[in-house]
């Protein structure tokens, strides 16, 4: 069985779309999904399924949650090694005094084109660094996220595809439960 990492965009955040995790985990085994974790308030769901086709698996998941939240969040789904590969390709990893807390992985629903992926990589950032890499984009935002002036609804729209945004230790800790989760035995 495959261990997969869901992320719910839009959950939990200034009160709106509101779902306990216990919850969300309680949708995840109903719909055959097993071992299901969740971490943090936000979202994020690690667990096991047989599914192969992972874009129809995000669907069932965003059906499931709108049949019992009343509400359709994106779900965004990564294997455990794509989620290896987003830690192995960050292009802020090895630069001195990077703080984790202000570095934000946004994955992406669909890979945008390269003509999108242009447009947004012209965006005059400063002193936010923005990289982008297939379905991810890293944003490093050195003054804190709450003073930017880059707005992700301007950069979703440019890169015509939606997406979840994470921090750094977030994503690395994300990733650690799914490997522990893919190295036990079933």
């Amino acid at each position: 069985m495959a261990v997969i990492v869901s992320m719910l965009r839009g959950v939990n955040v200034g009160g709106h779309n509101k779902i306990r995790m216990e919850a969300l985990r309680a949708v995840c085994e109903s719909l055959g999904l097993r071992d299901a974790q969740t971490y943090v308030q936000s979202g994020n769901v690690v667990f096991r399924t047989k599914e192969p086709n992972l874009a129809a698996l995000a669907k069932r998941i965003e059906d499931a949650i709108e049949k019992s939240f009343g509400f359709r969040p994106d779900v965004i789904v990564r294997t455990t090694s794509e989620l290896r590969d987003v830690v192995a390709k960050n292009p802020f990893g090895r630069r001195r005094g990077i703080n984790p807390g202000k570095l934000l992985v946004t994955f992406l629903a669909d890979d945008p084109s390269a003509e999108a992926r242009d447009r947004v990589l012209k965006i005059k950032t400063e002193p936010e660094e923005l990289r982008i890499d297939g379905r991810e984009v890293y944003i490093y935002f050195p003054n804190g996220m709450g003073r930017t002036k880059l707005l992700w609804p301007t950069i979703a729209k440019m890169l015509g595809t939606s997406g979840t945004g994470r921090n750094w230790n977030s994503v690395t800790k994300l990733l650690e439960i799914a490997e522990k989760l893919e190295s036990v035995e079933t």
